[in-house]
């Protein structure tokens, strides 16, 4: 297994260091996998030993998404699938932006051909608006593309996308617009005591609740992944600033060698 990660050696908990809607073309259609977006017209053949370049962009207006962590594999990786139980990474990574334990599952899987941390700007929070983009490289016989990434102002929000066929032919690209899921792991209280601490400041929301990097067992929910219902504003998020309507991310994968 070939591992490239760009975050620094012992990070762990991406968020510590911190203090929309999209127009869907008339050419995009579902594919059948988690109902990612993609554009018609772009290739499924077998992607062999490439490279490719990734942009991912996001879509919302105020909702500031975690670095992703995303990973070239073969089929039977899954970093979540909805309608079943978070694993434990994921419902880390959507409680509390940490990493480190899905970091350490992909690392030892050996269907992972290559593993990056597409960390953006400083803090490095992927701000609304903001893309960034990385090279992912495949080996033969890994033929697919997942990524997961937090949405920091919710209780356990994620974007991310299951197992998107990379494109088989050099300078071949795909495009794909993704939704925001809840892990189901956590109830959405909406409190900002309840969510990570960067989430007021990220977006210009006063606030004296310390907010929190852990779990709290009083609030676990104990559901499925699903599609996110939104932000409701009933405690302290406002859903005219942090709320989103349609995809919240947007991919853009193009096979460069």
């Amino acid at each position: 297994m070939r591992t490239l990660s760009t975050i620094a050696a012992g990070v762990v908990l991406v968020l510590a260091a911190c203090s929309d809607a999209s127009e869907i073309t008339s050419t995009a259609e579902t594919d059948g996998l988690d109902g990612e977006l993609v554009a018609a017209g772009d290739a499924t053949g077998p992607a062999g030993s490439a490279a490719y370049e990734i942009t991912i962009t996001n879509l919302t207006g105020g909702q500031p998404f975690t670095p992703p962590l995303a990973v070239a594999h073969r089929a039977p990786v899954a970093l979540y699938k909805s309608g079943e139980a978070a694993s434990f990474g994921l419902k880390e990574i959507a409680e509390n932006g940490n990493l480190g334990p899905m970091l350490t599952r992909l690392e030892g899987e050996k269907h992972v051909s290559d593993l990056v941390v597409a960390v953006a700007g400083d803090p490095p929070p992927l701000l609304p608006g903001d893309d960034v983009t990385f090279q992912l490289h495949s080996e033969k016989g890994a033929k697919y593309f997942s990524f997961v990434s937090m949405l920091v102002c919710t209780n356990d929000g994620f974007t991310g996308a299951s197992s998107i066929r990379l494109p088989g032919e050099i300078g071949e690209s795909r495009t794909v617009y993704k939704g925001a899921y809840d892990a189901g792991t956590e109830i959405n209280t909406e409190d900002f005591a309840d969510l990570v601490p960067p989430c007021p400041a990220l977006t210009g929301v006063p606030s004296s609740d310390p907010g929190s990097g852990s779990s709290d067992p009083a609030l676990a929910e104990g559901g499925v992944v699903r599609r996110h219902a939104g932000v409701q504003g009933g405690e302290d998020l406002d859903a005219a600033v942090h709320g989103w309507s349609g995809p919240v991310a947007r991919i853009v994968i193009e096979r460069v060698y």
